[in-house]
């Protein structure tokens, strides 16, 4: 691996690493392309390319990762919930959670209640599917 890949590839996960950190708050591809110390065309490129995903997909699908540990594990509401993990909109949530789990959060809810098994097996069967990857997202804000 060449030294500008390694370099680049370090800019990428400090950025991501920063979107995990705050999956919660409004991020948008300027504030995380600055973290990444590059223009926030070629971040969205880069993005894509080494983590195979655009920062826009990866966001819903690590705010949809939250909301489902919090759907199994408390007895919040789903509206709650929704804006606990970073969505503006009920609306929007539901259509995410369902375009990546395959059902709404409601239904996940019901169906998924894994009493005395382990958390780790837990997190391993209720991973979003790898086969979520939508074309592109707007360079705008991610939220």
């Amino acid at each position: 691996m060449s030294r500008a890949v390694e370099q680049s590839n370090r800019r990428m996960l400090r950025a991501r690493d920063a979107m995990d950190r705050a999956y919660a708050q409004p991020l948008d591809v300027a504030a995380l392309a600055r973290i990444a110390h590059v223009s926030p065309a070629h971040f969205t490129r880069t993005f894509r390319a080494t983590f195979g995903e655009t920062p826009h997909r990866y966001l819903q699908r690590r705010r949809v990762e939250r909301a489902m540990f919090l759907l199994r594990e408390t007895g919040e509401s789903v509206t709650d919930i929704c804006f606990r993990v970073g969505f503006g909109s009920l609306g929007t949530f539901s259509r995410t959670f369902r375009d990546i789990v395959g059902r709404s959060p409601r239904d996940y809810r019901r169906q998924v209640t894994a009493t005395g098994v382990p958390t780790c097996f837990t997190k391993v069967w209720t991973r979003p599917s790898e086969q979520f990857r939508r074309s592109s997202a707007p360079a705008g804000p991610l939220a």
